[in-house]
């Protein structure tokens, strides 16, 4: 009987430990999540200003000589895929994963470190990751395409919908496709439509890469929060129910004791 007493006062430490490291993920989660938002926030509504300004140029004729607007080939595929830092956020990372995955023999570019633990990538940070980054694996990426060396670019995130619900899905940057509900009639273009394609691309790749990052960023840190507060709920019921356990093999204990020295007295 001590045993076990003993045993359940260890396991309620454990568990009460693991309380507390839970909830202060939890609240260390609730305290990035704010500025998280405000970054996403300001990425989507650039990333979503480039894409309506190449939504526009792809309409014009003239661009259709871009090397962006050659048809999609059935050749080789990347894959920028973004993915968390750390773990304890739920099903984030292996969401990002399994969409990846779907993707079969696609070149794989990481972001976060998850994601290049998962794929044997190069280490590169999703939190810290910078705008000079950005832009230069944008440049990289839009010259090697128009060089012919693979022949589609897509981006695996995760999409913010809600505090409680995140995303991830796969969507497609390059090539572009002719657009038929924009048109850029009446618009000028210096030097000329070709020109001014070809440098939108790359700052349109630049913009969804940071939304991505920057949307990631926030999902992990949301998937996080509630993942820690799932996990501090289950504590806390696991808690109560080895405290009553312990009670009940204490006040057993002490049942035992008693009755064994009353039986004592009486002989």
């Amino acid at each position: 009987m001590s045993a076990d007493i003993k045993s359940l006062r260890s396991s309620i430490r454990s568990v009460d430990s693991m309380l507390h490291l839970t909830t202060a993920m939890g609240l260390v989660a609730s305290s990035k999540i704010y500025r998280a938002s405000e970054e996403m926030i300001r990425a989507r509504q650039y990333a979503e200003t480039l894409r309506v300004m190449t939504e526009t140029l792809s309409s014009c004729t003239e661009c259709q000589r871009s090397p962006y607007m050659r048809a999609v080939g059935e050749g080789r595929t990347r894959l920028i895929v973004i993915a968390g830092d750390r773990g304890l956020c739920g099903g984030y990372n292996s969401n990002v994963f399994r969409a990846a995955d779907e993707m079969e023999g696609s070149e794989k570019i990481c972001i976060g470190k998850r994601a290049c633990e998962h794929y044997g990538e190069e280490l590169v940070l999703c939190g810290g990751y910078t705008c000079e980054q950005g832009h230069e694996l944008a440049e990289r990426l839009c010259r090697e395409f128009a060089e012919g060396q693979y022949d589609r670019l897509g981006i695996v995130s995760t999409e913010y919908v809600s505090m409680m619900t995140q995303e991830a899905s796969v969507k497609w940057l390059l090539p572009f496709e002719k657009s038929e509900g924009s048109r850029a009639g009446g618009i000028e273009f210096e030097p000329d439509e070709v020109s001014v394609m070809n440098a939108a691309v790359v700052e349109y790749v630049y913009g969804m890469l940071m939304r991505g990052v920057r949307e990631g960023f926030a999902c992990e840190n949301a998937a996080r929060r509630m993942a820690m507060d799932n996990a501090g709920r289950n504590a806390r019921e696991m808690l109560d129910d080895l405290r009553l356990t312990y009670n009940r093999a204490r006040q057993g204990a002490i049942t035992q004791e008693i009755t064994e020295i009353v039986a004592g007295s009486g002989r």
